[in-house]
C-alpha cells in the first residue's frame, strides 16, 4: 500500500509539473495544429474541419514540387517550395465549406489539385493531455500531450524520457510513402493525368499550360483525298476512288513540323512549319509567343491563355501575316471541356495574294482585277472534347469566319456562258477526331477537311471541301524534356 501511495504522489508531482507549462501557454495549447501533404496532384487531407472562433495552424509540406496553398474566401495564399514546408495560421469567423487548392503550376493535372475547408460553429473542445499505463511495466505511466509528444514517466526510478516513433513505425511510413511514389510514377507513365486535352484538339489550340524548361514537338500529317464523294461524282466513280488510293492514304499529303520551348511556368515560344496554305506550295514558318493568363482553378472559371505570330512565307521571306489568338477552356464535367478561340490575322490577304489575277483566266480579262477579297480575317473556333477512357478523349471542332476568307475563285457564267462575274468560293473549318495518350506522346486521328495548320490558315478549307467532307489525318505530339 505504501509502495503504491508513494507512486501516485510521484505521479501527480511529475504531472502537475508537466502541467505547469501547459498552463503557462493555455493559449498556444489552444491552437488546432493540422498538417497537410501536398503532392502531385492532391492535398492529403483534402477535407478538413475546424469550429468557427478557433485558431487554426496548417502546417503545408510539399513532397515533390513546388506547390501553393490558398483559400479565397480567408484571403489565404502561400507558396509552398519543393520539399520544405509552410505555416499557415488564421481563425476562422463565418461557418461553411471553403475550396483550397494548389495555387502553383504542379503539372497537367494542377487544376484538379483541390480540397476543402469545413467550419462548423461551437468552440472546439480543448485539448486534453493522455494518461495511460504500461501493462509490461508495472510504476510506467505514459503521458501524451495535445501537440502529440509523449513522455514515460518512470515512478520507480523516479525519471522522464521522451519517446520517439519506434524504428518499426517509422520502417512502415517510409515505406508507405515509398509505394505512394511509385503508384504515381506508374500512373504518370500511363498518361492518366486528368487534364485530356492536348495542344491541339484537330487544328484549333488549346490553353494548356507549356512547363517550364520543357520542350515540346509536334508534327501533323494531312492527306488530300476526301472520303465523301465530290459534287457529280457517281457511286462507282467515287467507290472506284476511294478503293484505289486507299481511302485517301495514298493521296498527297502535307506534313507540317513544330516546336514549343516552355521559358517560365506562364511564358512560352513557338516555331512551327507548314509548307501549304492553299494549292500551290508556300513554305510557311510561324514565329509566335504565349502567355498563360489564368487556370481554371479558385476565382477564375476557364483557364486561359494569350497566343500571338508571324506567319511569313517562302520561309520567312516575304508576305507576312500576324495573328493574335485568345484561347479559352472550361471543363463541363470531370470528362469533358468546352473550347472558344477568337483570333484576329492582320494581312492574312496582304498584297491581295489571293486576289485572281487576269492571267488566271481565259480568255485574258483585265477586268478580273478589280475583284478584291478583302486583307484582315477575323476567326471564331470552337471545340468540344470528352474522355470516354482514362487516355482516350474524343475531339470536334468548327471555325467560322469573318473578313478574308481563303477559298477559290471561281467564274460565274450566263445562259451563253458568257462570264459576267466571279464569286469566291470558301468553306469554313470543321474537323473531328480520337486521341490517344501514352505518357509523354499524344496520338491523334483526325477527320477534316483542310490540310492547312498555321494560325491564319486552319480556319479555311484550302481544298475547298464543304463540312460535311473530310480527309484523313493525324497529329502527333511528344514532350522530349
Amino acid at each position: 500500500m505504501k509502495t503504491v501511495k508513494g507512486a501516485l504522489c510521484t505521479l501527480g508531482f511529475l504531472l502537475a509539473c508537466a502541467a505547469a507549462p501547459a498552463f503557462a501557454q493555455s493559449s498556444e495549447a489552444l491552437v488546432n495544429e493540422i498538417r497537410i501533404t501536398a503532392k502531385r496532384y492532391e492535398f492529403v487531407p483534402n477535407k478538413i474541419t475546424v469550429h468557427k472562433g478557433e485558431k487554426v495552424r496548417l502546417i503545408v509540406t510539399s513532397q515533390d514540387v513546388d506547390h501553393g496553398f490558398a483559400i479565397d474566401a480567408l484571403k489565404i495564399e502561400k507558396k509552398i517550395s519543393a520539399h520544405s514546408h509552410e505555416t499557415i495560421e488564421f481563425t476562422p469567423t463565418k461557418e461553411g465549406k471553403f475550396q483550397f487548392y494548389c495555387s502553383d503550376f504542379c503539372g497537367d493535372g494542377h487544376d484538379k489539385m483541390k480540397g476543402e475547408l469545413i467550419v462548423t460553429k461551437g468552440q472546439a473542445t480543448p485539448a486534453k493531455m493522455q494518461v495511460s499505463f504500461d501493462p509490461n511495466s508495472p510504476g510506467v505511466v505514459i503521458v501524451e500531450s495535445p501537440s502529440g509528444e509523449k513522455l514515460r514517466i518512470d515512478t520507480n526510478a523516479k525519471t522522464v524520457a521522451a519517446l520517439a516513433e519506434t524504428p518499426a513505425a517509422i520502417h512502415d511510413e517510409t515505406h508507405e510513402a515509398a509505394a505512394r511514389d511509385k503508384r504515381e510514377a506508374e500512373k504518370q507513365a500511363r498518361g492518366t493525368d486528368n487534364e485530356t486535352f492536348d495542344y491541339k484538339l484537330i487544328n484549333l489550340p488549346t490553353p494548356k499550360r507549356v512547363p517550364r524548361h520543357s520542350i515540346n514537338v509536334e508534327f501533323t500529317h494531312r492527306f488530300a483525298e476526301p472520303l465523301r464523294s465530290l459534287e457529280g461524282e457517281r457511286g462507282e466513280e467515287h467507290a472506284s476512288r476511294i478503293s484505289n488510293d486507299l481511302l485517301g492514304l495514298d493521296s498527297l499529303s502535307v506534313s507540317s513540323f513544330g516546336l514549343t520551348y516552355g521559358v517560365t511556368d506562364r511564358l512560352y515560344v513557338r516555331a512551327y512549319r507548314s509548307p501549304i496554305s492553299t494549292k500551290g506550295l508556300s513554305k510557311t514558318i510561324e514565329l509566335g509567343a504565349g502567355f498563360h493568363l489564368l487556370d481554371e482553378a479558385g476565382r477564375s472559371p476557364v483557364e486561359m491563355q494569350l497566343y500571338g505570330s508571324i506567319e511569313g512565307d517562302r520561309n520567312f521571306t516575304e508576305t507576312y501575316t500576324e495573328n493574335i489568338q485568345l484561347m479559352v477552356s472550361r471543363s463541363v464535367t470531370e470528362y469533358a471541356h468546352v473550347f472558344f478561340s477568337p483570333a484576329v490575322h492582320i494581312n492574312s490577304n496582304g498584297q491581295g495574294r489571293f486576289n485572281p489575277r487576269p492571267e488566271d483566266f481565259f480568255p485574258f480579262d483585265p477586268t478580273v482585277a478589280a475583284f478584291k477579297l478583302g486583307q484582315h480575317t477575323g476567326s471564331f473556333g470552337f471545340g468540344v472534347d470528352a474522355k470516354i477512357r482514362p487516355s482516350v478523349a474524343l475531339m470536334f471542332e468548327f471555325t467560322p469566319r469573318v473578313g478574308f476568307k481563303m477559298g477559290r475563285v471561281d467564274p460565274i457564267f450566263d445562259s451563253k456562258f458568257n462570264r459576267i462575274g466571279l464569286v469566291n468560293e470558301s468553306e469554313p473549318e470543321i474537323g473531328f477526331g480520337i486521341q490517344k495518350r501514352i505518357g509523354r506522346h499524344v496520338f491523334a486521328l483526325t477527320f477534316s477537311n483542310t490540310q492547312a495548320t498555321t494560325t491564319a490558315r486552319y480556319n479555311s478549307s484550302n481544298l475547298v471541301l464543304s463540312p460535311s467532307n473530310w480527309t484523313i489525318g493525324f497529329n502527333l505530339f511528344r514532350r522530349l524534356k
